[in-house]
């Protein structure tokens, strides 16, 4: 089962604040303890929602833009972490583990989210979804190759 945790962001990411040395290092040993288990699938920090935008879909092919800054803090994220491990139970212990993500002085939440399998679909989207199990396969074996920035 694959499961996202995600650090919920506060005034202080959103501000572009960065972690101090010692929580960095404390989140790297944290990632390298989910390597060595082989639970760790990904995980990134994610950059200030004002550098980011947002598409709302409005019906009938119609596609709004809004640039951030977003104003509701406590819905954003300020990081994730993408973790395969064999139940809930499991990806709530790696996550009460984890050091504290906004360092000292600060609340922070980490939010569980199991991801969908092909096989948590009927068989009948999973008709629809034709290509996922052949793209999944194509990104395990890292093809195709990110363009260059």
């Amino acid at each position: 089962m694959r499961f996202m945790m995600m650090i919920k962001a506060d005034k202080n990411t959103e501000a572009g604040v960065l972690p101090s040395k010692e929580l960095v290092a404390a989140m790297d040993e944290f990632n390298q303890e989910m390597v060595k288990a082989g639970v760790m699938l990904a995980g990134e920090g994610l950059h200030p929602s004002s550098r980011g935008a947002r598409i709302t879909f409005h019906g009938g092919g119609k596609r709004t833009v809004t640039d951030g800054p977003f104003t509701e803090t406590k819905e954003l994220i300020a990081g994730f972490w993408l973790i395969q491990v064999k139940s809930k139970e499991e990806a709530i212990e790696w996550a009460s583990r984890c050091p504290d993500p906004l360092g000292p002085g600060e609340t922070a939440q980490i939010e569980i989210r199991q991801v969908f399998e092909a096989s948590d679909f009927p068989a009948a989207l999973q008709e629809a979804a034709g290509n996922e199990p052949k793209m999944r396969a194509q990104l395990e074996q890292g093809w195709p190759k990110p363009p260059q920035a």
